[in-house]
């Protein structure tokens, strides 16, 4: 590859050939995407796939310092045009002293039977059709596809690399690449399904003709399975293409007051007017925000949160301090003594479901994650610097002769606990830095 080539680019192109199964020569589509400018203090992604692509970036990757040289290369702007093919990605990266590398990173193609389930999901319905014609990816969609057993998005470990600059794992040019590659995932998630292998246009036109095929079948009448219509998800991610919709109701300033329910008739035995008026106003108030969010701009691009359990969800509730008398039915009803739900509320404040999993969970890291998690300990105390003894149980290390711990979140952060009257505590918020989350533990020992 010419390195001069590559930083002058401005244009898709399809060039390349490929050998099918019967010899014939058929056309490889590439597209080749100009340097990107600078990106000085912008975020790499902005949708939510392009998120996911760079998660799966920074969970594979073993060194966090080659995660950072390679951010600070794109945002300085020094990789190349960025050439985009079935299974690969290709650009040349310029280092601080001006030697050129050229960096792949590889993504494994799916199979012409996971393209035939793929298609055949598209096609049965109009609202992923439509999302793709406007150059979008909704949750649902990629929901759909893996529930059909299709993982357009890349895992843990699916990100591999190659560079003339022969690091063995993702190096500062290949993690710049994935970064600017996140960008273009932004503008065009079709960059995604070609790496997946297949090409815009050859997508398209595979749809057009299944969509085509369905358009002559037979309607089920009405003692069939299949129900007339389409879900009201599907036709509102139709819009453009069906007629208009009604307007989104407007938003709600605040939830109100929770009516009063004391007077009149006494309750039914077992039932505390306090507590109904309390789960009223609640409701009112998470109604009122899934409105918020629901009229909100990025609100398409976010997948919906898992529901609560019933026991994180009384945390929830307990952290609206609803009074001594519902709280102790709080932490009856999920398990807890009144010390527990105390404890469990105040992790619930400092990271919500994840500061509360840190709690209550108790797990070993897998092999590859520990060995990430022992690598950054290892790195986080400067040189001379006097560092803590520190014993390992799990994903727990706790300072020997201390009432101090780090526990290792699975989100891969670092949770700052200490021991208060026998028992652990939550210290303080999660933080990507283990050396600080421990002195702030120790620092209100």
């Amino acid at each position: 590859m010419n390195t001069s080539d590559a930083f002058g680019a401005d244009e898709d192109r399809a060039d390349g050939n490929r050998t099918d199964r019967g010899g014939s020569a058929a056309q490889v589509p590439e597209r080749t995407f100009a340097a990107l400018p600078a990106a000085h203090g912008k975020a790499f992604a902005g949708s939510w796939w392009g998120q996911a692509w760079l998660k799966a970036l920074e969970d594979t990757a073993l060194d966090r310092e080659q995660l950072r040289q390679g951010r600070r290369h794109a945002r300085a702007g020094a990789v190349g045009a960025v050439s985009v093919r079935p299974g690969r990605i290709t650009a040349v990266v310029q280092d601080r002293d001006h030697t050129r590398q050229r960096s792949d990173v590889l993504l494994q193609q799916l199979g012409e039977a996971d393209w035939d389930r793929f298609l055949d999901m598209i096609a049965d319905r109009a609202g992923h059709i439509a999302a793709l014609l406007d150059r979008d990816m909704p949750p649902v969609l990629v929901e759909d596809a893996a529930a059909a057993g299709i993982d357009l998005l890349p895992g843990i470990g699916d990100l591999e690399s190659e560079c003339t600059c022969e690091a063995w794992d993702h190096c500062a040019h290949s993690a710049a690449l994935c970064y600017q590659l996140a960008r273009l995932l932004d503008q065009d998630p079709f960059v995604l399904l070609l790496l997946r292998g297949r090409g815009e246009q050859e997508l398209l036109d595979e749809l057009q003709a299944r969509s085509a095929s369905r358009a002559g079948e037979p309607e089920d009448d009405a003692a069939g399975r299949r129900p007339r219509g389409v879900p009201a998800a599907e036709a509102y991610a139709a819009r453009d293409i069906l007629p208009p919709l009604p307007a989104p109701p407007p938003p709600v300033p605040d939830p109100g007051g929770a009516p009063v329910l004391g007077g009149g008739t006494p309750p039914a035995p077992g039932v505390e007017v306090a507590a109904l008026e309390f789960l009223i106003g609640d409701a009112a108030a998470r109604a009122q925000r899934l409105l918020a969010d629901a009229l909100a701009t990025g609100h398409p691009d976010s997948p919906p949160p898992p529901g609560l359990t019933p026991s994180q969800d009384a945390v929830r509730l307990a952290a609206a301090g609803p009074g001594a008398a519902i709280s102790a039915r709080l932490a009856a009803g999920s398990g807890r003594d009144g010390r527990g739900l105390a404890l469990a509320v105040r992790a619930w404040e400092l990271g919500g479901r994840a500061g509360l999993a840190v709690l209550e969970e108790d797990w070993t890291p897998e092999p590859e994650a520990l060995a990430r998690a022992t690598a950054r300990l290892a790195a986080a105390w400067e040189e001379g610097e006097a560092r803590p003894r520190l014993r390992a149980t799990r994903n727990r290390w706790t300072v020997v002769g201390g009432d101090a711990q780090l526990r290792y979140g699975r989100d891969g952060r670092w949770w700052p606990y200490r021991k208060e009257r026998g028992q652990w505590a939550p210290a303080g918020p999660a933080t990507d830095d283990p050396a600080g989350a421990l002195a702030g533990a120790q620092a209100q020992e």
